[in-house]
């Protein structure tokens, strides 16, 4: 009687893991590059309002045509600068250091004079920013 030999299927796996180990040093290498950045707590559509017991909050306004504007101050309607803002924001965080401070951007502003006024604030010593939206 002859023997039957029966094919076994074999699934090369090395090429497998070796592919694995690849996109994992990836992962390693770009997690803390995606990482840095302004920190930012973006409000939900929906988003609840500040607690009644919390501070009046820092709002830096960013008009249509990239002026700001501060709710702090002498003159609230006039646009302010760059140093302006950074000098009035770390005189106040050094009275209040815990102040939430809120950016609120026109819908039709360039991304750019939004992200600019994130970047003063956080050379003037802010932590944490808030970006201000509408009720649906």
């Amino acid at each position: 009687m002859a023997k039957k030999r029966r094919a076994v299927a074999e699934i090369n796996v090395v090429p497998y893991i070796d592919v694995m180990l690849v996109l994992l040093i990836i992962f390693m290498i770009t997690a803390p590059i995606v990482q840095q950045g302004i920190e930012i707590e973006l409000p939900k559509v929906a988003a609840n309002s500040l607690p009644p017991e919390q501070q009046e909050p820092i709002i830096l306004t960013v008009s249509k045509t990239g002026e700001y504007y501060l709710n702090v101050g002498d003159n609230l309607k006039k646009p302010v600068s760059d140093e302006v803002v950074m000098q009035r924001v770390s005189l106040i965080l050094k009275q209040k250091p815990r102040i939430p401070v809120l950016v609120r951007g026109d819908k039709d502003v360039a991304y750019g004079s939004v992200t600019t006024a994130m970047v003063l604030l956080q050379s003037a010593g802010v932590e944490k920013v808030g970006l201000m939206t509408d009720q649906p």
